[in-house]
Parts: structure tokens; sequence; C-alpha cells
């Protein structure tokens, strides 16, 4: 019989720009077999401003196991499974790694592990951080050299994108782009980046399989977003001619690059990545988490109506999260990767309630306004609101910030022009035109 490959490994889990040490984690395979463990120091628990750093990690003494409930889902407690590199960044995590066996074929292969400390500590998502047994931060790079490449290099970045979705990736490409993933997004290339004044940013580029512009999309329906009452993400484009590149604010860092707590919607929840959840569930959620409720059940509220009136139905809950507030509250992230959909059927992906299935009308958002706490005339109030922004989506469109050519306009007319919009017209008594 073929002795089963065991593997055990250790990592140890910080907090914060000063690093806090919070507890280890282990990580274990046997054959097909893996799950972890995760056990909080004495001195965490014992600290009086301690908090549970994942949702499905009570502030307990002890060791916690965790094994994915699905094929599907992580193996990682949550909010370690929120710092995983996207779909993207394991594209190139893959291809580096099948290069090397190529001259290697003894070479293990990549564990779940391997993919959660391939992100750079510089750049990965929200406040939690890993050192290994040397207390070195995983993935760091050498000293006086940069985690984050700067804008100067997009063109570089951009380049090395495309090689790798055109299966035309070099050594070099895959190594330049080791590490500089991001978690928050899904199959389109993107990297993290500094933008001129040091901020953190997430730069999308087009896909060679587009047949709109989704970077000048994106920008745009962050912008209206904005304008229509939104906390949302800053954005605006950035021309590597002739290709328009998304840069995005990273919203997990604070101005000194501290770096703040982050919960996708999914972690909030304990969700299974193979359930529905509706944002019924999200509103009670925040309800409980949250340190101003109302405020926030209220946005996100505005977010649906916001998302109906652009077709923006990528709306699972990886795409909606949450920042400390510290003491163990929370608050609603702003609104990223909102993106106008002209090619497919409004209808969301998170339900709105368990009863009534996905979004697909402006009377369901209408009839649950009570739910998020607003009143029939604060909920018209928004939809006014959020319908002005949206409306005027041609003059945001054809603006400096996202330069989408007037060529290109119709490529996404269907998105925002459609019998929701219509509804609100009427709903509103605004003249028709």
């Amino acid at each position: 019989m073929k002795p089963v490959h065991h593997i055990k490994e250790q990592v140890e889990v910080a907090i914060g720009k000063v690093g806090l040490s919070v507890g280890r984690l282990t990580y274990v395979k046997q054959g097909p077999r893996e799950y972890t463990v995760f056990a909080y120091n004495a001195d965490w628990l014992d600290d009086p401003a301690h908090f549970a750093v994942s949702p499905d990690l009570p502030l307990i003494a002890g060791h916690q196991p965790r094994r994915a409930p699905s094929r599907v889902d992580s193996v990682f407690h949550l909010a370690l499974a929120d710092t995983e590199p996207d779909a993207w960044g394991r594209r190139v995590i893959a291809r580096a790694h099948a290069k090397l066996r190529r001259n290697n074929p003894r070479l293990a292969a990549l564990t779940e592990l391997d993919y959660l400390t391939a992100v750079d500590d510089f750049s990965r998502i929200g406040a939690l951080r890993l050192r290994d047994a040397d207390g070195q931060y995983l993935r760091s790079v050498a000293k006086g050299e940069r985690a984050a490449p700067p804008l100067i290099e997009l063109r570089r970045l951009c380049d090395a994108s495309r090689a790798v979705e055109t299966g035309q990736d070099t050594e070099e490409d895959l190594q330049y782009l080791q590490g500089k993933g991001t978690s928050l997004g899904g199959m389109r290339p993107k990297c993290t980046v500094l933008d001129e004044n040091g901020t953190l940013a997430i730069g999308k580029f087009p896909s060679v399989n587009d047949s709109r512009s989704v970077t000048r999309g994106e920008v745009l329906a962050l912008r209206l977003a904005t304008r229509a009452g939104i906390e949302a993400a800053t954005a605006r484009i950035v021309e590597l001619d002739p290709t328009p590149v998304a840069v995005i604010t990273r919203f997990d860092r604070t101005p000194d690059q501290g770096r703040i707590h982050y919960w996708s919607a999914a972690s909030l929840l304990q969700a299974s990545r193979e359930h529905d959840h509706s944002y019924f569930e999200i509103a009670d959620a925040i309800r409980t988490y949250c340190a101003s409720p109302t405020p926030d059940v209220q946005q996100l509220w505005r977010r649906l109506v916001f998302n109906l009136l652009i077709t923006n139905v990528d709306d699972h809950l990886q795409n909606h999260g949450f920042l400390s507030v510290g003491y163990g509250q929370w608050r609603l992230a702003p609104a990223f990767d909102l993106n106008p959909f002209p090619d497919k059927d409004r209808e969301s992906k998170t339900w709105l309630s368990p009863d009534t299935g996905p979004i697909d009308s402006l009377a369901m958002l209408m009839e649950a306004a009570a739910y998020f706490s607003l009143t029939p005339d604060a909920a018209l109030q928004v939809l006014a609101e959020v319908y002005v922004a949206v409306t005027d989506w041609r003059t945001e469109a054809r603006s400096a910030a996202v330069g989408l050519p007037t060529n290109e306009l119709d490529d996404f007319a269907s998105a925002f022009e459609h019998e929701a919009r219509r509804d609100a017209q009427r709903r509103l008594g605004y003249p028709s035109g």
C-alpha cells in the first residue's frame, strides 16, 4: 500500500501595523484530507481590548479546528479565508509553480497554505498578517525593495498579465507578478499598486476576452455610486495608450498605512459558498455587529436600488464587506466591484429574502424598504437620489475620469436604460423623455 503523504505546517497570526501576535494556525494535510487548527495566544485572550478575529473563532482557550464544509469552501477560518488570493492570483501562483515543476518534477504540489502565504504581507487585505517560525512576515520582500510596484510600472504589470492570459508568460513575468495579487475580485487580471501619493490601490486590466471596455465600466459605476450617495471606493482610469487601466484605492488602509481589519459579508454570515443567502440576513447581521446599524442598513438598501438600476448582478457575498471600528464592532465597507452588465438579466445573485428570491424588480425593493429601516417617503427620497445620478450616466461616462468614447456608449446602454429605470421614473412622477 502506498504510504499517505503527511504535511503539518504552522504559522503565527498577527494583526495590525505593529503586528501584535494573536495566535497560531496549524495546517494539516494527510493524503486528500486536510484541515486547519487555530489557537489564540494567552496574552491575546487576557488583553482587555481583545476581540474575535474571525466570526467562527470565539474568544476561548484551546484549539479550534476547521474543515472545509464543501469542496468550494476554504479550509481556513473565515477571516483568514478572506485574505486568500482571488482566482486571478491563484492562476498566477499555479502557473509559476507549474513552470518550476517542469525543471524539478520532484517538487511537491501546492497546498492551500502555499496559496494563502503567497500573498505578500504588504498587500494582504485587512489587518491579519502571517509570520514564519523566524518571525518574518510571509512573502515579504527584501529591505529597500517595493512589495507593491508604483503606477509607473503599470505597463509592465499589464503586459505580464496579458502574457498570462494568452499563455505566453515567461518565468520572469510570473516572478514579477508573484505576491502582487489581491483578495478582492475574481478571475479578471489585476494587481496591487502604489498610487502617486503612496496609497495602496488595485490596478485592474482589460481582459483579452472583453467585448466592451469593462475597466471604464467599473470606474463609471463607482463614480456614479458616489453621486448616488453611496460610500464607494475611489476610482479613476489611467490611460496606457491604448489600454485603459482602472486604478481603485484600497479602503482597508489608513493614510499612515495602518491596517483595518476586514470581513466579507460571507464571513459575517458564516456562509458556505454552496448555499444561497439574502440581504435580509445581511441586514440582521448589521444590526447585531455594527456600531451604527440604522445608517448601515439604509445604505445597504440604497446600494440594492443602485445595483438594480445599473444592472450590477455580480453581487455575491464576497463583493460586500465590513471594516472594524474597534471593540468587536463593525461598519459597512465602501462599495467595490460594481459593474454594469448590459448583456445580463437584471436578477441579483444574492437573494432579497429567503422568501422572495433574487431581486429582479424595483417593486420588490420598495416593498422591502421597511426591513431596511426606511419609511415609504424616505425610500422614495433615496430612489430619487439614485435615479438622478444613474440617469446622467452618459455624461459621467464621457468625463475625463472615465473617458468612454462616444461611439462605445451604446455598448452599455441596456444596463442603464430599461424597465426598472422607467418604473423609477413613474414612481417619482418625473416626465418621460
